[in-house]
């Protein structure tokens, strides 16, 4: 490896760091009413009119046009609290803590997946490095309620739902060589599937309903930094 991308590797590293710090923060932003209110968040970030999501910001100073790639921090995955109690409580075969490490790894995998095909599809690069070009995106999905969960067993029951269940994205957007924080934003979906139809819940499934929920918010962001890419590089010519 060469000096650069070693020096690029710390960086990303740093911006990994201090993402524990935001997720704790997460529960007041989407919790207060007085937030929502504020044009202005506590880091000087500016509210974004007529949003497509729940809660966003942006810094009105931050020059996207010079962002050509993005790169994809592994997502932060957190149950709602008191799941595994209330999955167990009416459950014949309950669900382990091992059962949601899995869930958790799945869930990573597949919303990394999900954004990086939509983002490419759309024409920009992703790659694994900070560099003057890149855009981060930090992702946390939590609050997540998987409402017909998978666990091993050796009966044959099944399970039916109109639901996979429902779901929080917070997503902060850097600057990966400054740190700066540019962007952060916040939604919650619900996986109901089509027409309300009563189905089989299961490990595809959900998986299906999942893809589906992060392939709009995948659409969502890309056609927010397509706005602001547009309109920041039509200032700067």
């Amino acid at each position: 490896m060469n000096t650069k991308s070693s020096m690029h590797g710390q960086q990303l590293a740093s911006v990994r760091k201090v993402f524990g710090l935001f997720v704790l923060m997460l529960v007041p932003i989407l919790g207060s009413a007085e937030e929502e209110e504020q044009m202005v968040s506590f880091d000087g970030l500016v509210a974004i009119e007529k949003s497509n999501v729940y809660m966003a910001y942006i810094d009105p100073d931050a020059d996207f046009s010079v962002f050509q790639r993005v790169a994809i921090l592994d997502p932060h995955v957190a149950f709602r609290s008191n799941w595994q109690r209330d999955q167990n409580r009416s459950r014949s075969r309950n669900v382990r803590t091992s059962d949601m490490e899995r869930i958790k790894e799945d869930v990573a995998s597949l919303f990394k997946d999900v954004f990086t095909e939509q983002l490419e599809a759309a024409g920009f690069d992703v790659v694994n490095y900070a560099d003057e070009d890149v855009l981060v995106l930090r992702p946390a999905i939590v609050n997540l309620d998987v409402l017909s969960p998978h666990v091993q067993s050796a009966s044959r029951s099944r399970t039916y739902t109109t639901t996979g269940g429902a779901a929080t994205l917070y997503l902060e957007l850097f600057d990966s060589i400054s740190g700066a924080i540019i962007g952060r934003a916040a939604d919650r979906r619900g996986s109901g599937r089509r027409g309300g139809f009563v189905t089989v819940s299961n490990r595809v499934t959900n998986r299906a309903d999942a893809r589906r929920e992060f392939r709009i918010w995948a659409d969502k962001l890309i056609e927010f930094l397509n706005q602001h890419y547009v309109e920041a590089k039509t200032v700067a010519e």
